[in-house]
């Protein structure tokens, strides 16, 4: 596959979804965005509340944009609040990082990242994580 189409992003999606709703999670927000950043879906579940969508896409855009999952830039805040603060300056504070960003990847090939948010920080990343899967495709969370 050399790039995230529609369909593969919409599993990716439902599996996501299928993995909150069996784990009884709080309603959640998943963005999906290809290789270049570009929005492929952003689903919100009933009863999310307010920024959820914003925290998602700053998940995904996080993984993206530094080449890692957010868990990794998780750490990376922690070990190096100065840099990271420095490069959310950069990106215009479009990085959330914290867990729930997940790069997509077929073999080696980054095909885009998955954002989740509206449970923990770890549901949310289990649930990106599920869906990318589901798709058959590699998830690397950081």
């Amino acid at each position: 596959m050399t790039e995230l189409t529609l369909d593969v992003a919409r599993k990716i999606l439902d599996a996501a979804l299928a993995k909150a709703l069996e784990k009884k999670l709080k309603p959640l927000v998943i963005t999906i965005l290809d290789v270049r950043g570009a929005i492929k879906l952003t689903a919100a579940q009933d009863g999310t509340s307010l920024m959820r969508a914003e925290i998602a896409h700053g998940k995904a855009y996080g993984a993206l944009a530094l080449g890692m999952g957010s868990r990794a830039l998780f750490q990376r805040a922690q070990e190096q609040a100065y840099f990271i603060g420095a490069v959310n300056a950069l990106a215009q504070g479009r990085l959330v990082p914290v867990p729930g960003g997940v790069l997509i990847l077929d073999g080696t090939a980054l095909l885009g990242a998955v954002g989740v948010s509206g449970d923990t920080s770890d549901n949310d990343e289990i649930c990106a994580i599920a869906g990318i899967e589901a798709a058959g495709l590699k998830a690397n969370p950081g």
